[in-house]
């Protein structure tokens, strides 16, 4: 449990580093950067208590490696000149005065202690010496399942909106004629694989890190903060609701011609 604990806080440290920084630029967003970095430092404590530094750790800490620089250095190039997202911008308004002061709880130690709480599975994974199992099998696909998805999902919505033709419409081709957020449902496939890797190590418990993030992508954070206000902006969008589903991929459902006419983008 020690180092479960010292995990949180060196977590804390990157996030208290994290805020000094987004005072200076008047910007919390960057915070959106350093989360994937959170669960790497997490890890390299834990991996420091390991009993031995054998092959399945090794696997386990190269996947969360490139889990982790992939999506800090997408978050980094999406966001690099743009302003502070959105949503931050409201969250700043909510918590005037002295916001600057505010955020370095209400944005950054929380989120510090969300990927403390959801780093969970790689606490027993990293520590426990065992040697593969059936189980790491199944983590390592479901994984690479889940990565195919998020990296392919952001680099197709990223070439869409390059493109200068597709300014106010709908990406809705690739992976995202499927679901709506193939990227937030690769990062639940992710989780769920370093699950069974923790379920190979006997923490069953730490089941708790898994559905706690398919439930801030679905219900929190994810899905229902993004599309909030997301049809007001796009009413081409509420046609894309209604043909496609929100998370898991599926086949496009048939819309009314009603509303194809009240969907189609200005």
């Amino acid at each position: 449990m020690t180092t479960y604990i010292y995990g949180l806080a060196a977590m804390l440290l990157l996030a208290f580093a994290t805020w000094i920084g987004s005072v200076v630029r008047k910007d919390v967003s960057i915070v959106d950067s350093i989360w994937s970095l959170m669960f790497l430092v997490g890890a390299a404590v834990y991996a420091s208590a390991a009993p031995e530094y054998g092959l399945r750790t090794q696997v386990i800490l190269a996947l969360l490696l490139l889990w982790a620089l992939r999506l800090a250095l997408y978050l980094t190039w999406r966001n690099w000149g743009e302003p502070e997202d959105r949503r931050y911008q409201a969250i700043r308004a909510r918590y005037q005065p002295h916001f600057a002061l505010k955020s370095l709880v209400i944005i950054f130690v929380f989120q510090a202690m969300l990927a403390w709480i959801i780093s969970l599975p790689l606490w027993p994974a990293l520590t426990h010496g065992n040697s593969f199992n059936v189980l790491d099998g199944i983590a390592i696909v479901l994984w690479s399942g889940g990565m195919l998805f998020e990296t392919i999902g952001d680099w197709q919505l990223a070439r869409f909106k390059a493109d200068p033709a597709n300014k106010g419409k709908v990406m809705d081709r690739g992976l995202w004629r499927y679901t709506r957020h193939p990227n937030y449902f690769g990062e639940c496939l992710i989780w769920w694989g370093f699950f069974l890797f923790a379920l190979g190590s006997g923490a069953w418990w730490s089941v708790l890190s898994p559905l706690l993030m398919t439930w801030l992508l679905l219900k929190f954070s994810g899905v229902v903060m993004l599309e909030q206000t997301i049809s007001e902006r796009r009413p081409a969008y509420r046609e894309y609701i209604a043909r496609t589903n929100a998370f898991v991929p599926g086949k496009p459902r048939a819309v009314a011609p009603a509303m194809k006419v009240e969907g189609r983008a200005p």
